[in-house]
């Protein structure tokens, strides 16, 4: 073997490879009155020090795999990943009627709404790997929605992003009285989501004085960042890969962003 090579090898050899994450989950259970709900948090043991946590509301579908493995990314990102239950005992459903159903009844009361989506954020801030100090939350179209909702709130969040949520308007909300961050991802061709309604939602926003950006993606439909959504048969609703990997980058930068000021 020349000694050229030999060198190369060596030096190869002597190079410390980077330890792989060595993800904890866990099946946490907590209450909402007489609802036991049940998330899954899953963070990096490797990692020594507290560090910020993330919030994951699901889709209409409920805790699924997609969501569990967007909490996965997350820690591998060194993050605290937190997906919150927003239906009680874990229920997931891949029947439109049925997701349908069980979202309604959460949204039918905002107050309710909230406070279960808050239920699940103090227990993220509670975890003794996080810095409660730093606290994000991100949802999926209903938990797009639910995110919004806390950021509607006040609850003490540095940021929130929603990917392809519905978009309800702040109601009854005072300038200054949004203080998140805001991030919103969006399909141009989402149906679901009329015109006039993101017309109101920016408005609210402005009206708010809220830190805000939205960002569209041309051509992607609901659902755009979830590969089974294709799966459930139902218009409107596609995956789109190029639209869910810019989306994706987009939430790292802004919490960056929003995790160092």
């Amino acid at each position: 073997m020349p000694m050229a090579f030999r060198s190369v090898i060596l030096a190869l050899l002597l190079v410390p490879l980077a330890a792989p994450a060595a993800l904890i989950r866990e099946t946490i259970e907590y209450q909402d009155g007489e609802t036991t709900l049940k998330g899954y948090l899953v963070y990096d043991e490797a990692l020594p020090h507290k560090r910020p946590g993330v919030l994951i509301a699901h889709e209409w579908w409920g805790l699924n795999d997609f969501v569990r493995e967007r909490a996965d990314r997350l820690a591998d990102l060194g993050y605290v990943a937190f997906a919150l239950d927003m239906y009680g005992d874990g229920r997931v459903t891949a029947h439109g009627d049925e997701a349908s159903a069980w979202m309604q009844q959460v949204t039918a009361n905002e107050a309710a709404w909230r406070q279960r989506a808050t239920l699940g954020l103090e227990v993220l801030g509670r975890h003794p790997a996080v810095d409660p100090e730093r606290l994000a939350a991100i949802g999926f179209c209903f938990g797009g929605g639910t995110v919004l909702q806390l950021a509607y709130a006040g609850a003490d969040l540095d940021g929130v992003v929603s990917f392809h949520g519905p978009l309800t308007p702040a109601s009854d909300v005072e300038p200054g009285g949004i203080t998140t961050s805001i991030l919103v991802a969006h399909g141009e061709d989402d149906t679901f989501v009329p015109p006039q309604r993101i017309a109101a939602f920016k408005a609210a926003l402005d009206a708010a004085d809220a830190d805000w950006q939205m960002v569209i993606y041309g051509g992607a439909q609901h659902a755009f960042t979830n590969p089974g959504a294709d799966d459930y048969g139902i218009d409107n609703v596609r995956y789109d890969a190029r639209a869910a990997e810019r989306s994706w980058a987009m939430m790292r930068l802004f919490l960056k962003e929003v995790f160092t000021r």
